[in-house]
């Protein structure tokens, strides 16, 4: 009986300290929940300075943020960079070439000078009709028997020579001059005819030569007794 006593009463202060350690070990908890309530409540009212903080990332320290860079002034005058002179070329001198050896070139023989060739007659065929010169221009028309205009230009039919009206004289000399004219006009207006020029156009007229297939009117009208060869005399029409 006296051994069961002693053994409660020991037991009696190990029940104390359970007790202290089971109410101290309660209390922790309910005060991390306190402060982390009130902390939640300071966070709640500093929201809006907390949440910059928050979103801006951290920036990792770099070697170009460590080392400190040098001011620069906004007064001082551009760095100048000397530029390097081009350096000019030296020019090689090229070897010159050698010249040819001399050809020998032959004699040149002096050319004799050609005479110039006489030019070729000039050569036209009539196609108008023909009338008889009164005093307006003459255009196309029969002056006398050795004369007439063919497009306004005197013509003088160079290999006969016949009588004028106007300077005729005798009876004999106008009569040959009226019929010559008249046969030079007959003649004229017979169909296409060809003139050749027989020298230098002169004030009293160009000399031609009037022919239709070969046959010179200048012929036909000596044949015909109505004209002469030029430079004959002209005695015979007054005889």
């Amino acid at each position: 009986m006296a051994k069961t006593a002693t053994r409660g009463r020991r037991k009696a202060p190990a029940r104390g300290k359970s007790k202290a350690r089971s109410s101290g070990g309660g209390l922790l908890p309910w005060a991390v929940i306190g402060i982390a309530a009130i902390g939640g409540i300071v966070a709640h009212d500093h929201w809006k300075s907390i949440q910059p903080m928050l979103a801006r990332p951290s920036t990792p320290i770099t070697r170009d943020t460590a080392e400190p860079r040098p001011v620069v002034r906004k007064d001082a005058p551009p760095k100048q960079v000397a530029l390097a002179a081009p350096t000019s070329k030296v020019a090689v001198p090229q070897p010159l070439p050698l010249p040819p050896a001399a050809i020998p070139t032959p004699m040149i023989q002096p050319i004799k000078a050609v005479p110039p060739l006489a030019p070729a007659a000039v050569s036209q065929t009539g196609t108008v009709a023909f009338g008889y010169c009164g005093q307006g221009a003459h255009i196309n028309c029969v002056g006398d028997g050795g004369v007439f205009w063919y497009k306004g230009e005197k013509i003088v039919i160079a290999d006969m020579a016949s009588p004028v009206v106007d300077q005729a004289r005798c009876d004999g000399e106008r009569r040959v001059a009226f019929a010559a004219k008249s046969r030079l006009l007959a003649l004229l207006n017979a169909g296409p005819f060809t003139m050749n020029a027989a020298g230098k156009a002169e004030p009293s007229g160009a000399p031609r030569v009037v022919s239709r297939d070969g046959r010179s009117f200048g012929v036909q009208l000596i044949n015909e007794g109505l004209a002469r060869k030029p430079g004959a005399a002209g005695s015979a029409w007054c005889a």
